[in-house]
Order: structure tokens, then sequence, then C-alpha cells
């Protein structure tokens, strides 16, 4: 997997993206004892909002930044948008009512929102290849994982000897460091898009997103996706402490087991999609997190038992999500990808912003067993809908006609003409020629 390191324009976008996740990592924690600070006992409202001020950032503005920045140059974008997330982590530890925290907030997960669909668009230019693409996908998810552990230990070791404000001092540094890392390569340029209205720029990779029958059936193992992680970010703690009446640090120690799962998937999972289909691994990986939820909701009764659950749920967890990248990869041109990968960003975030608060609701209001179940039916069903939309035959070449298009067409030169139109075969994607899928 770390073979890939040896480019040296992907090894400094992935260190890049490491500083960016360990700042935002410290940027959670010292946001949560601020929220403390100004709300007291309603700090969990005032994080709640502010988690759910993120996901609307999410959704409504990765679409529209990636119809702007398509044709703004790649490095000087992602430069900008690590210093504009600089400067609010640098007013955080400066704000003095709850209001100010959620506009600072809209802006970061704004500036996040344009940043990581671009950044992702990138990868598979730099690294062509589909074996090394694959490699870059699982040091992604690793690199994610490995924020979740590192970020809190570190933020707690730093609070040893400084102030929680000062923690948002390594935010910032995170975030410029990013930048320089980013100056200092020279990325691919972006094949220049024609020219298009506004309106079709925003709309084009949520267009061509549900026009692909396997991104549909992607869409809808993100809601099975974001059910599982949702029970695990939502419920742990109300899990561990509140029903098992244990500590802080068997929280850590649960929500470590998850992570652990995960990033077991993600070093294995290079060579496990050498032999095996995307769809096989990521409908398994669903099912799993469906399982062991339906699971939960019986078995999740002690510690002991919750432990191992976790695990699992991070081996489904990573096994559903991280070979996605390749199949936006294979579903677009080139210079549609930063606005597929957009749309993947916006459905995904979509997802969690329904099961989160469901998760919490359910939990609250029925107990725990109920939102382990309804979850659980809730994922279920998400993975017979997508094993529904997504074909299992996906043939390399479809064969498909074009009687849309003049047989003088330069796309058409050299099919076999017939009375409907064009035939001919090829990898096929949707794009200015290609508008539907084939039936």
């Amino acid at each position: 997997m770390f073979d890939v390191l040896a480019n040296r324009t992907y090894r400094h976008l992935f260190f890049a993206q490491v500083l960016a996740l360990i700042g935002t990592g410290l940027a959670t924690v010292a946001l949560s004892l601020l929220a403390y600070d100004l709300a007291g006992a309603d700090a969990g409202a005032v994080l709640g909002t502010a988690l759910a001020i993120k996901m609307i950032a999410y959704i409504g503005v990765a679409p529209i930044a990636a119809a702007f920045a398509e044709r703004l140059p790649r490095r000087a974008m992602l430069v900008a948008l690590d210093v504009a997330r600089a400067t609010v982590a640098l007013l955080l530890p400066f704000v003095t009512q709850v209001w100010q925290i959620y506009v600072l907030i809209f802006v970061l997960q704004s500036c996040s929102a344009a940043f990581t669909p671009t950044f992702q668009a990138t990868i598979p230019d730099v690294l062509p290849e589909e074996k090394d693409y694959t490699k870059a996908l699982s040091l992604s998810r690793l690199a994610y994982d490995m924020e979740s552990l590192v970020s809190p230990a570190l933020a707690a070791v730093l609070l040893t000897v400084v102030s929680y404000h000062q923690l948002f001092g390594g935010t910032v540094a995170g975030f410029l460091a990013s930048a320089a890392l980013v100056v200092s390569i020279v990325l691919p340029k972006a094949v220049p898009p024609p020219k298009r209205g506004i309106y079709e720029r925003t709309t084009r990779g949520m267009r061509i997103y549900l026009a692909t029958p396997r991104l549909r059936g992607l869409l809808a193992l993100n809601l099975a996706i974001a059910a599982g992680s949702a029970m695990v970010i939502v419920n742990t703690v109300v899990l561990v402490q509140a029903s098992f009446g244990l500590t802080q640090n068997a929280t850590a120690m649960a929500l470590a087991a998850f992570g652990a799962g995960s990033m077991l998937v993600a070093l294995a999972l290079p060579k496990l999609l050498e032999r095996l289909p995307e769809r096989r691994v990521m409908l398994g990986g669903a099912g799993l997190i469906a399982a062991g939820l339906l699971v939960g909701g019986l078995a999740a009764r002690s510690y002991a038992a919750l432990v191992p659950l976790w695990f699992v749920l991070g081996l489904g967890y990573s096994l559903a999500q991280t070979p996605s990248g390749r199949l936006l990869r294979r579903s677009s041109r080139s210079v549609d990808r930063p606005a597929l990968f957009a749309a993947q960003f916006a459905l995904s975030h979509a997802c969690w912003l329904i099961t989160y608060p469901l998760a919490g609701w359910l939990g609250a209001k029925l107990g725990l067993t109920s939102s382990f179940i309804a979850l659980g039916v809730l994922a279920s069903a998400a993975v017979l809908l997508a094993s529904r939309l997504w074909p299992s035959e996906e043939p390399e070449q479809l064969e498909h006609r074009h009687d849309e298009l003049a047989p003088a067409h330069p796309h058409v030169a050299g099919a076999a003409a017939e009375a409907g139109g064009p035939r001919h075969s090829h990898a096929y994607v949707i794009d200015d020629d290609h508008p539907r899928w084939p039936s």
C-alpha cells in the first residue's frame, strides 16, 4: 500500500491531508470545550446544532463550489481554502457568543465542502493506474481512522500543558502546513470543461450520479454506511457510560475498536480488490453493517459484547465505503470528475443528516434497542435496494446506439450504421454524448 508514497506529488498531497485532519481533530476537541464554557449544560445542544450546520454546509455548498471551481487552478484553490480554514480557526478562540460559533462553523465547513471533493478528484489524475489509485484510497481511509485515534490523544496530552484555546493554534498550524505542502508540488492540469450555464454546472455531478446504475446503488449503500456509523458515533457514550456505568476511557476503547476494524480492512483492501469485484465487496460490507446492527439490538447488553460488535461494524464500514472512489473514477470523464466527487460528498452527507438525528432521537425516546433495530432495518433495506439498482453484470464495453447523433459526428466515426442510428461499443459513462444509460 505504501508504494504509492514514492510518487512525490501524491506523497505531499497525502501528508497535506493528514496534517489537515489532525488540525480538524484538535479543533473538534477544543470546540466541545468552548461550547461548554459558553453554554454549560446546554453544550450538547450547541454541538448538535453545529453538527447540523456542518452537514447543511456539506450538502448545499459542495455542488455549487464544484461548479465554480472547475475553471480555477486546482493548486491555487486548495491553498486558498486551507488558508481560509486557518483564518477561521484563528478566530474561534475569540468567540464570546454561541451564534458566533455557528457562523464560523458554517464558513469553516463550507471551505471543507469545497476542498475535499476537489482534493479527492485530483488523486485519480496524479495516480492514473487503478492499482495505485486503490492503494491511495486505502491510505486515505487509514488516515481518517488514525486521525480519530491520534487527535483526541494528542489533544489530551496538549491540554496538560496549555489551555484549550491554544488547541485552535494546532488547527491553524495543521491547515497552514497542508497549504505549504500543496504549494510545493505541481498538480496535473484539469481538462478545461466546455462552457455551460451555472445551473448545468451546479447540477451536472448530481445528474451524472443519478443516471449511472452503479452509482444509484452506491447512494443506497451510503445510507447503510451512515446507519452503522451514526449508531457508533451518537450512541457509544450513552451505551458505555449511561447503560454500563463505565468510564470515558471505556468509551474511547469502544470507539477505538470500531476504528481498528476499519483500519484492518484498509490495509487488506488493495489485495482483496485484486481478487473480488467492488460490488461483492461493498455489498458484503454493507450487509455486515446491517447484520451487526440487528444483532446489536439483541446482544449488546454488556461492554464485553459491545467491543467486538463495534469492531465488526468497523470492518463493514470500511469494506462498504473505501472502494467508492473507484466507482466514481470509472463512472466519469476527467472533466466531470470534480462535479461527481462533489455530488458523492453531498449525497453521502445527506444520508448522515438523516441517520444522526434518527439514532439520537430513537435512542433517547424509545431506548437503544429500538435504535439498533430501526437502523438495522434501514441498513438492510438499503442493501437490498443497492443490490437491485447496481447490476450484477457490468461489461467493460457496453454496446449502444446513438439515435441523437448524425452519422458524420466524430464520436461515431466507424460505427455500424443502422436505421435507428449508429451503433458501437466502448466503456460507457454519462457525458455530453451519452446523456442517458442505455437500456
